[in-house]
């Protein structure tokens, strides 16, 4: 005696209905999901928003139809009648995909919630890559770690071997940590930014254009990059042109004659103070101010006091200054004299 058995169609439609509804609906969820995420970044594309519920908006990016997916499918493994092993392959699979891109999201959160703290503090709104970087590893380890706790792998062991490793991996990269340690120091004391302007004991200035995890990017005068360790940075005595304020002073000593009009000269210097700071540094907030200073050997000597809205602007103002000053004094007739030394002597 032999049996067969052969599904009737009505039976495999109505195993199938439930987990196609899921799946439906699933589908029609993370497309919705996804269409207002969208929309809601377009609409802040022309007018930054900080807030933190942009910052998850912007974070949720392509994940709503992924996440929908794969939580219909979980669902639908649960549904079907499979085998434990593959239900339970599958489960893992699908639970690693749906962890994933939640970690990614959490991630992608901090990381804009760091570089809007970054850019508050820095002028000129620049990122920080070295703390983004920090914050996308620690929350991607916390992910790692969840998915082998589903899987039933004990963290314990791991934990331990690595902080053995760890120990062992420090002292043979005590330089490179040493750089990490040093660049996270700097960033949160908040002594140096991105876009300041810096000046070091050994010489090396320019303004910050990058703080990764070993070095510090400054560019120069002359257009090239500095690559400094960070731990040099922090070992070194440095000059912060952006701090307290971002405005230097310019003080030029010069000296006129003694036959000079003092009040007349201290108007024409004034006047060309002006000029100059006006088309040169627009942005500059300070007036400019003479000094009288000495009764010198052939002339008496002041100081102009101008003011830069940069440091790198203070070499192309005085440089203009002296320039346009020499022409009008010229005009005006105003003596810059030479040195004079007069030698009196007896004769017999």
């Amino acid at each position: 005696m032999s049996f067969s058995f052969t599904p009737h169609w009505g039976q495999i439609a109505d195993m199938l209905f439930l987990p196609a509804c899921i799946l439906l609906a699933s589908l029609l969820l993370g497309i919705i999901l996804n269409n207002f995420v969208n929309q809601r970044i377009r609409q802040h594309v022309n007018v930054p928003d900080t807030s933190l519920f942009s910052v998850f908006i912007t974070a949720l990016r392509g994940v709503p139809l992924a996440w929908c997916l794969g939580v219909g499918l979980y669902w639908t493994i649960n549904t079907l009648d499979l085998s434990p092993t593959l239900a339970h392959l599958l489960s893992c699979i699908l639970f690693t995909l749906i962890v994933f891109f939640l970690t990614r999201v959490v991630a992608r959160t901090l990381a804009g919630m760091v570089d809007i703290s970054v850019q508050r503090s820095s002028q000129n709104g620049a990122k920080n890559s070295l703390l983004t970087n920090i914050v996308n590893l620690i929350v991607y380890a916390m992910g790692f770690l969840v998915i082998l706790e589903y899987y039933g792998i004990s963290i314990a062991p791991l934990v331990t071997a690595l902080g053995i490793g760890g120990m062992a991996v420090a002292l043979g990269l005590q330089e490179t940590l040493a750089n990490i340690f040093s660049g996270l120091h700097l960033i949160l004391s908040k002594q140096l930014r991105l876009g300041d302007y810096i000046r070091l004991s050994s010489g090396e200035e320019g303004r910050v254009t990058g703080i990764t995890w070993r070095f510090t990017t400054v560019l120069s005068l002359n257009g090239n990059d500095i690559v400094i360790p960070n731990q040099k940075i922090a070992s070194a005595i440095l000059t912060n042109y952006n701090m307290p304020q971002e405005s230097v002073t310019i003080t030029i000593p010069i000296g006129v004659s003694y036959d000079s009009d003092l009040d007349v000269v201290e108007r024409v210097t004034l006047e060309v103070a002006r000029e100059v700071t006006n088309r040169i540094d627009p942005a500059s907030a300070g007036e400019p101010a003479v000094r009288f200073t000495a009764f010198a050997d052939s002339s008496i000597n002041f100081s102009v006091i101008l003011h830069a809205s940069q440091f790198p602007n203070q070499s192309l103002l005085k440089h203009e200054f002296i320039k346009a000053l020499t022409r009008r004094y010229r005009a005006e007739g105003i003596d810059i004299p030479f040195p004079i030394r007069t030698i009196y002597s007896e004769t017999k």
